[in-house]
């Protein structure tokens, strides 16, 4: 799901007397064995600048992530869904099979009697009988065979017409689902891709740009969070959450300092809609398994009206959820690196809110 590295880094700079030399690029080791690049503490404009830019790679490669690791999940489900609905599928032809199969064989003893008859045509042996009561009879049982007769051939018909169908509904299937098995292959290549691409990146940085890094990270993310507080949060106040949202709320608190996985709806990791997800189900409730399909799918509510329980979508493409617990805090699973944690609710540029349990 969506990661948030934060809004834009910011940092004052100072002065100096004459232009410096150019850093050497993240990573590289100058002659005393050193690595180049900003240290915790200058804070040059060169060395913001150059961690700024560092910033908007890493997010975009982890808001790449987060949307691929949204499709790999939504194609999971699927194919999920496919191969339980081949399964029964496969069952019902199964089933039918056999159904087939007796029907065939009370055909064939149907005919084996009439072989034994002498083949002649009920009717044309009724004529032949001098008995009243046995013409009678025999005109009974005529009509009743005859009938019997045509029931069986319906049913022979009908349970055909159906394995035929459902061989059809299985090939479809089959179909959607090596569909869905490729776009989780493809989801899966490229959340490593980026995943890697951002981890290479930040190791190319010293430990002291990391720990900067983070330093403006943070920063940044409580500026936002203040602007909210300030404008638009709710005035929950001390709002007692109902029953549903309390239980979430209490799964969710449960899972704080779990890693963050790509996929995973716990037990032991995460991803950011895999927590809100089984934090709403553990309260009976269910809610889809993106943050995307969280948006499109449960009722909005204001921002004004956000209450403790309510999902926060965050970013425009809803790559981005978290839990609200009241007081203009969240919790959620950030991004691959960290774990289940309590943020700011406006520590990210929020798209919406919706309400699972109505």
């Amino acid at each position: 799901m969506a990661v948030c590295l934060g809004l834009l880094l910011s940092a004052p700079g100072t002065a100096v007397a004459a232009p410096a030399p150019p850093p050497p690029p993240p990573g590289a080791v100058d002659d005393n064995g050193a690595r180049g690049g900003a240290t915790a503490g200058d804070g040059a404009p060169a060395d913001v600048a150059r961690l700024e830019d560092v910033r908007l790679r890493l997010d975009g490669l982890y808001r790449e992530a987060a949307r691929a690791t949204d499709a790999f999940n939504a194609a999971e489900e699927v194919a999920t869904t496919q191969a339980a609905t081949i399964a029964d599928l496969h069952e019902r032809i199964e089933l039918g099979q056999r159904r087939l199969e007796r029907l065939k064989d009370r055909a064939g003893a149907a005919a084996r009697a009439h072989y034994r008859s002498g083949g002649l045509p009920p009717g044309i042996r009724l004529t032949l009988s001098d008995d009243p009561a046995n013409f009678l009879d025999g005109v009974e049982r005529t009509m009743t065979d005859q009938r019997a007769l045509h029931t069986l051939i319906t049913r022979l018909g009908r349970t055909q017409e159906t394995l035929r169908t459902h061989a059809a509904n299985a090939v479809s299937h089959q179909e959607e689902l090596t569909e869905a098995r490729a776009e989780k292959d493809a989801a899966r290549k490229e959340i490593r891709r980026k995943l890697a691409a951002a981890e290479e990146l930040e190791e190319s940085l010293a430990a002291e740009e990391r720990a900067r890094l983070r330093e403006l990270e943070e920063g940044s993310q409580r500026d936002a969070q203040e602007a909210w507080l300030g404008s638009r949060a709710p005035e929950d106040g001390g709002a007692r959450p109902g029953d549903q949202a309390a239980a979430a709320i209490a799964y969710a608190t449960e899972q704080l300092g779990l890693p963050y996985e790509w996929g995973a709806e716990g037990p032991r990791s995460f991803d950011c809609s895999g927590l809100t997800q089984q934090a709403w189900a553990a309260a009976g409730v269910t809610v889809p398994r993106t943050s995307q399909e969280q948006w499109r799918t449960l009722r909005r509510v204001s921002e004004a009206e956000l209450r403790p329980g309510d999902l926060i979508i965050y970013h425009a493409d809803a790559s981005h959820v978290g839990l609200y617990t009241g007081k203009g805090s969240i919790i959620h699973a950030p991004r691959p690196g960290r774990t289940v944690t309590v943020a700011g609710a406006g520590s990210m540029p929020i798209l919406g809110v919706v309400r699972p349990g109505g």
